[in-house]
């Protein structure tokens, strides 16, 4: 019975080709549109947890204070607030799982005839950890190294290209502030940050090399900013709590008074980012959803003309012993196959589309098989949406009239 209810909805469907064409048209539109916008936005998702995962996780920066003098306030990181003693002492609390203090600033690097300038970053060796940054070759420096303040240098990808090209940099000497320092290893590749800047053109070396032999500084172990992670996101609240109170305990500020320092929290900053593009995909969908109830609309459309149309039919029909129900399954089966049918293709399209996009723009493109099914649920529900009104309609036509109707 099924099967010919089947073969007659399909002659239905070919007796007006151009007119199914045409009504299939919006739903091949509105599951494209889903389709292509929703691996957009997915790949835009995918891109920041890429970026977002390169920062490394459950971090805070702990940024020294400004200084003030004639009048004129630096920026944050300005002031000697912030030390190596204080990276220990931090380091001591619980839920804590790396601690590293830093001191960077940009400065040029002199390989042969190439130079180049870069950041510069003075830390010690749990910066590699905290940060989930690995070695593409060579080694890392160790804890001996910041004791004696070893002129050895980690650099980034994009600083070893421009300055030793297509030469292996490990084992290679550069100058910064025109002291040797001998490239130990090359890092893994991290990209841009969510600031856009490239955190591969960077140079790494002991904090102690650092403050001696690059920058200086007037107060002994000072350090511009303390890079934290906390051992799990459970204990990221506790970890700064108990960071305030203690940085406050040992700077012996009293109550009511200014912090000398500011926290910043990067995992919150980095949550903001991928909400923003969760919300982002959530709207391109809503968007692209439009068009397919358009398609539904015109599915509905369409099948009460063909209900108008084929009313002797369908009383010829009923007087032969077809009952209301068989009549409204006729109708309901013509509805899906067509929605069905202009989902099949859309989804063709929307995936060429998205494929199309990745191929000429180089953006990252996301198409889940969740997203697949979800348009293709959504398209079938419409056509039975949309079909049930004009299905109902025919099956409850008096058979008397139906037949009389020229």
């Amino acid at each position: 019975m099924l099967k010919a209810m089947l073969g007659e909805a399909w002659y239905a469907m070919g007796a007006n080709r151009l007119r199914t064409a045409l009504t299939m048209l919006g739903m091949v539109i509105g599951v494209g549109s889903v389709v292509l916008m929703m691996a957009i936005g997915q790949g835009a998702q995918y891109a920041v947890a890429q970026t977002i995962s390169t920062m490394g996780s459950n971090l805070y920066i702990l940024i020294s204070g400004s200084t003030s003098a004639g009048g004129l306030r630096s920026g944050g990181g300005g002031g000697p607030s912030l030390n190596v003693g204080d990276a220990e002492a931090i380091a001591e609390l619980d839920g804590v799982s790396q601690v590293a203090p830093v001191h960077q600033g940009r400065q040029q690097l002199v390989h042969g005839p190439n130079n180049w300038s870069a950041t510069v970053v003075g830390t010690t060796p749990a910066y590699l950890d905290a940060r989930a940054w690995t070695i593409a070759s060579g080694h890392p420096f160790g804890d001996s190294d910041v004791r004696s303040a070893t002129r050895v240098a980690l650099i980034g990808q994009t600083t070893a290209d421009n300055l030793f090209g297509a030469e292996d940099p490990v084992g290679k000497a550069i100058r910064i502030q025109q002291s040797p320092f001998v490239v130990i290893g090359v890092l893994g590749q991290k990209g841009q940050n969510l600031d856009g800047r490239d955190q591969d053109d960077t140079v790494i070396v002991p904090l102690t090399t650092a403050q001696r032999k690059i920058f200086g500084t007037p107060f002994p172990g000072s350090v511009r900013l303390i890079m934290v992670q906390a051992s799990s996101a459970e204990a990221m609240p506790a970890v700064e709590a108990g960071m305030i109170a203690l940085l406050r305990q040992r700077h012996r500020l009293r109550d009511g008074q200014d912090n000398d320092f500011y926290v910043r929290n990067l995992t919150a900053a980095a949550d903001s980012a991928a909400e923003t593009t969760r919300v982002m995909s959530v709207l391109l969908g809503a968007i692209a959803s439009v068009s397919l109830l358009v398609g539904g609309i015109g599915i509905m459309n369409i099948m009460l003309v063909s209900v108008t149309e084929r009313t002797r039919e369908i009383g010829i029909r009923m007087a032969i012993g077809a009952r209301q129900k068989d009549i409204l399954t006729q109708f309901l089966l013509e509805a899906l196959m067509i929605s069905v049918a202009g989902c099949l293709i859309g989804l063709l399209l929307g995936i060429a589309g998205a494929l199309l996009i990745n191929t000429m723009i180089d953006m990252v493109i996301v198409i889940s098989g969740a997203s697949v099914l979800v348009a293709f649920g959504v398209a079938a529900g419409i056509g039975i949406f949309f079909g049930y009104y004009p299905a109902r309609r025919a099956a409850a036509l008096d058979p008397i009239d139906a037949l009389r109707h020229q």
